[in-house]
């Protein structure tokens, strides 16, 4: 296991893009918790109203000829037509980048269909372009989330990295108190935090420095990317902080099928050497240990406490929706085709429900029995297609909501302090 701490050099020039609604509040979200050095701001979307509320330093109108302003009407597909519409535009704002991060909200109109665009664009100029985005709540319905996973498909293929935090693993472990409009602003924190966080990882100046040149080397063509983040005060901070990160709602699963790891500890003016030794160890011993883990720590006298951010990268399955196995599949044309071709009698005598499924028919099936009820055995062969068709139905709707192992309530509660308390309904 390689730990690679670098010297600092010159900053690297980093753009944080949020494309659409959510990105744009993503954005608004990190600018307003302060500012970052090297980064710049952009803001794009389809909706000039929302768009002139956003506090980043550029704003581009995307699609002024397509949208006229008014937004996408949440189709993907006017995304990414405005986005093309506007792709000059986007070029000149991304030119120079070293890092390109794009920020949105998978499920909408403008963030699902634009971001590839942007993202493609970036990749083309030579930028390391990391995705950050959220997938729908469940509450949000099928349609946005069948949208928000063909989005989050087209983006991994645009991106050198896609870190997708799922909203419904928010809603897990906060204040179930919390009113509507509080939940989608801890999703937007959590997604400027995962920006912030790397930012800070690769410019910042502080106890052990990161080179751009090494992230690079971890994030370049990763596919898929997962994120922690742990934060502790107490007693055996250092400890808690780096076993939350690495067991995290956002994390999803276990870092050890990693092969490259960023990690960055970040500790108010009393955090030791020490603790900053027990945290790291921590997380290089869940990790592979062929891992190639780069490090960063700094101290922020801003917090209390010690925080810790993991992202990991390389793993060989890429992007996948939790889900169950599909089911094969066959028409009842297919069948009837085969049964025309091969059989001439069935046993009329037989009900429909000794026939159990299609693979079982040469069982039913005699020569030397009476003459074949081809309609018979349509009508048996449909209300199987049929029945097959609502296990399918059924398959998908658990495929669209199954997630990974609920956290623990005291895992909660700690994920749920770092959020921050004043986000808790007055």
């Amino acid at each position: 296991m390689a730990f690679i701490e670098p010297n600092g050099g010159t900053l690297a020039r980093i753009k944080v893009v949020g494309v659409g609604g959510g990105g744009q509040n993503a954005v608004s979200s990190m600018f307003e918790s302060g500012k970052t050095d090297g980064v710049e701001f952009i803001a794009m979307n389809t909706d000039l109203q929302s768009l002139n509320a956003s506090q980043a330093q550029v704003r581009v109108q995307l699609g002024p000829q397509r949208t006229r302003g008014l937004g996408s009407g949440s189709d993907p597909e006017v995304g990414d037509e405005a986005a093309r519409e506007s792709e000059k535009e986007i070029e000149a704002h991304l030119q120079g980048s070293d890092m390109v991060f794009i920020a949105a909200g998978m499920g909408g109109g403008t963030g699902t269909g634009a971001a590839p665009v942007v993202a493609q664009i970036s990749k083309q100029l030579g930028a390391l372009t990391v995705g950050v985005v959220t997938k729908p709540f469940g509450f949000e319905g099928k349609r946005r989330m069948n949208q928000a996973e063909q989005g989050i498909r087209e983006l991994r293929d645009k991106v050198d990295a896609l870190i997708v935090i799922p909203n419904e693993k928010l809603l897990e472990v906060v204040d179930p108190a919390m009113p509507l409009s509080h939940a989608f602003k801890v999703a937007d924190e959590v997604v400027g935090n995962a920006v912030k966080g790397l930012s800070d990882l690769i410019n910042s100046t502080g106890l052990v420095n990161v080179d751009f040149a090494d992230v690079r080397t971890i994030m370049q063509d990763a596919g898929s990317a997962l994120m922690g983040i742990g934060e502790d005060d107490g007693e055996n901070r250092a400890t808690k902080a780096a076993e939350l990160a690495i067991n995290s709602p956002l994390l999803g699963v276990d870092i050890n099928g990693s092969t490259g790891i960023l990690m960055y500890i970040v500790g108010d003016a009393n955090m030791t050497m020490h603790e900053v030794n027990t945290a790291a160890r921590i997380v290089s011993d869940a990790a592979h240990e062929a891992a190639n883990i780069i490090f960063g720590a700094n101290i922020d006298p801003n917090i209390k406490g010690i925080k810790v951010t993991v992202i990991a990268t390389g793993f060989d399955s890429g992007y996948k929706s939790v889900g169950i196995p599909e089911m094969p599949s066959i028409t009842s044309d297919e069948v009837i085709k085969q049964i025309d071709s091969r059989f001439d009698k069935v046993d009329d005598d037989e009900s429909e429900d000794d026939v159990e499924d299609v693979d079982n028919f040469d069982n039913n099936l005699s020569d030397d029995d009476s003459e074949f009820d081809i309609e018979k055995m349509r009508n048996q062969v449909r209300r199987l297609e049929k029945e097959e068709n609502e296990r399918r139905k059924v398959q998908e709707e658990k495929e669209a909501t199954v997630e990974s192992e609920v956290p623990s309530d005291e895992k909660g509660k700690s994920f749920w302090n770092f959020i921050k308390k004043s986000k808790e309904p007055e």
